[in-house]
């Protein structure tokens, strides 16, 4: 197992260095010039060369992409051109706002999917499966921001339970605000995470209950839930594990919706503002960390199947 992660972790930091090059020669490529973006009405052809020159931006590509891959090497992902602020700075900000959004939306997610996943495979054709499927359905094809809107006209206007924008740190606010300031973008994300999952737990349940070492689990006269829960659903969330962490890693970049919704700004807005702000640094910075994120999401979901079925080795 050691020598198998060592191995996926090379091949990892290939994967991300490909993604942080090509995402490197793309953005320079898009129309629109930067200094003219950050200088605006006050605009002069010394002042631009004066801050082309500040920023590398007279040099030729491959000097500016030897600098910049030099820097990361070092741990400097540069400095925002729109504010000055470090990439660190700006990732720091918005990182632990956008991972508490996933992990809201991901509890949740798991915690509708899966009893609705085992109800549905265990009454397989009757009208709770009926139900349960259509409500996966609907969850699958219900936009989120959409949802989220409804959210907050009825738990934040309506009744007033939930604060609809805005985020409550952790360490100056407690959890109690911080939870309550997630619950309406987790539930608006976590419902369309679960509609996925839940379909996936059904559909392995339902393979896996058929097996022999089910039938023979019965014959042995173990109670129902033990043979549930430890030889079917078991074996079942192999692919659940895999689309769950695939999913994930999504979310942490997929929030852009959301995050303007409630007001939240996590990496999702950060990264559209650098966008049309053409700010560099800040976009590199940011895919990079979005690449680095689903590469070990993909590499922690490898090392979950080892748990879930001893079968599955790793020479």
């Amino acid at each position: 197992m050691g020598q198998y992660i060592v191995r996926r972790l090379i091949h990892a930091a290939f994967i991300v260095w490909g993604c942080a090059t090509l995402v490197f020669f793309l953005l320079r490529l898009i129309p629109g010039d930067p200094v003219l973006q950050m200088l605006g009405p006050e605009y002069t052809p010394e002042a631009a060369a004066a801050i082309r020159s500040k920023l590398g931006f007279d040099e030729p590509l491959p000097v500016q992409y030897v600098k910049w891959f030099g820097n990361i090497l070092r741990g400097d992902l540069g400095d925002s051109i729109a504010t000055g602020e470090t990439v660190m700075e700006a990732i720091k900000t918005g990182l632990p706002k956008t991972l508490s959004i996933a992990f809201v939306s991901f509890v949740i997610g798991i915690l509708i999917a899966l009893p609705t996943g085992v109800i549905a495979a265990l009454k397989r054709n009757t009208p709770i499966d009926y139900v349960v499927s259509l409500l996966a359905f609907v969850g699958v094809s219900m936009p989120s921001f959409w949802f989220g809107i409804v959210l907050i006209l009825v738990f934040a206007v309506q009744i007033g339970w939930l604060p609809a924008t805005g985020y409550a740190e952790i360490g100056d606010d407690g959890v109690w605000e911080w939870l309550k300031h997630l619950l309406l973008p987790g539930i608006a994300i976590g419902t369309g995470y679960a509609a996925i999952l839940m379909r996936f737990v059904r559909a392995g349940l339902l393979e896996v209950l058929g097996a022999d070492y089910v039938r023979t689990a019965r014959a042995k006269g173990l109670r129902e839930r033990l043979v549930i829960v430890r030889h079917a659903l078991r074996n079942a969330l192999i692919p659940v594990v895999t689309i769950a962490g695939i999913q994930l890693a999504q979310l942490l970049g997929g929030l852009v919706i959301t995050e303007t919704i409630f007001s939240i700004r996590g990496l999702g807005r950060i990264l559209v503002g650098a966008i049309f702000d053409k700010d560099y640094p800040i976009v590199q910075g940011v895919i990079l960390l979005i690449a680095v994120i689903f590469v070990l999401a993909n590499l922690l979901v490898d090392i979950v199947y080892t748990f879930l079925d001893p079968r599955i080795r790793y020479a």
